[in-house]
């Protein structure tokens, strides 16, 4: 069992959620310290004074696109028939000179080349942020809302991706290949907790309350080839997770598609990881995250700087995280 540090407000709904697995007893969800009303969980942590910490201690010089490319036939969630990314021409050039959609008339459609295209995608397609709501126990999401009363036809009215601030605070990166000196995890492999804690030691960090904290496995590197990034990826096992959540974690992600692995540790729920994080200890998840950058030129502490697009009563959205070096 993991040594809590503290029992404050960050500590206590991780300790709760552990002794209920640990004991064999029913999962249930966590309920916010912040208040009835608390749809964010952990990003309550994020404050004035903990963004203008990281802030000020930017360097400048290299800055780390953490987002992959979207792209037709790109890896993307698939195993419950969710649907591939697509994007489709709604005008191109030709088409419009033919068809005239907005009446200008031959000369003018000759001399204006017009392209529109419009985009479809699973909302947890690409790098994305897994809201409070996108996974629960018994019919309830973090801080006891319930599909029964919040969820509606437009989505989540509680704890959707639309209620995500943006992220501005101090990032950590988790080089779990490094660690090992290999290239990449081997296929299925569950991250521990002592693999993380020995990656933290090996670049002289630790993780603090309010972190975003990002594990590398390596298998970016096949994010073109999309049959091989998805058949059985690394991911982070139960006790990862609740090393995490007591140490602070304000934010965890992984550059793989599930975050967890698979199959589930614990019988009867088949993503207890994720269960874990978001429902019980409120702490969102982020999921294909390019961390190649920051892994080959070695940096492992940042100012991470990301907002998701605000989709009102999603339970996921798309977003463009950017890493910057700090002393």
């Amino acid at each position: 069992m993991p040594r809590f540090l503290h029992l404050d407000r960050v500590a206590i709904p991780a300790l709760l959620a552990l002794v209920a697995t640990s004991v064999g007893q029913a999962q249930q969800v966590g309920h916010s310290p912040w208040g009835a009303d608390d749809e964010i969980g952990r990003l309550n942590d994020m404050t004035d004074a903990s963004r203008a910490a990281i802030l000020g201690r930017i360097t400048g010089g290299t800055s780390y696109d953490l987002a992959v490319e979207y792209f037709i036939g790109m890896p993307s969630w698939q195993a419950a028939g969710d649907p591939h990314y697509r994007l489709w021409m709604t005008h191109t050039p030709r088409g419009t000179a033919i068809d005239d959609p907005l009446g200008v008339g031959d000369g003018v459609n000759a001399h204006v080349s017009y392209s529109g295209s419009a985009v479809s995608l699973y909302t947890h397609t690409g790098t994305h942020i897994d809201a409070l709501s996108h996974f629960g126990i018994d019919g309830r999401i973090w801080n006891g809302f319930t599909a029964d009363e919040h969820l509606g036809d437009r989505g989540w009215q509680r704890a959707d991706a639309g209620a995500l601030p943006a992220i501005i605070a101090r990032g950590l990166l988790v080089d779990l290949p490094a660690l090992f000196n290999i290239d990449r995890l081997e296929p299925g492999y569950r991250v521990t907790a002592t693999d993380i804690a020995a990656a933290l030691d090996d670049t002289g960090l630790a993780v603090r309350t309010g972190d975003v904290v990002l594990i590398r496995t390596g298998w970016m590197q096949d994010f073109e080839d999309a049959e091989t990034y998805m058949n059985n990826a690394p991911g982070l096992g139960m006790d990862a997770a609740r090393y995490l959540a007591d140490a602070g974690a304000m934010v965890v992600g992984a550059d793989n598609l599930s975050f967890e692995a698979f199959p589930s540790e614990i019988e009867g729920n088949y993503v207890p990881v994720h269960t874990f994080l978001l429902a019980q200890s409120g702490i969102p998840i982020l999921e294909v995250v390019n961390l190649e950058g920051l892994a080959h030129d070695g940096v492992y502490e940042f100012a991470f700087i990301a907002a998701s697009l605000r989709l009102r009563g999603a339970d996921a959205a798309p977003m463009r995280p950017i890493a910057l070096p700090v002393e």
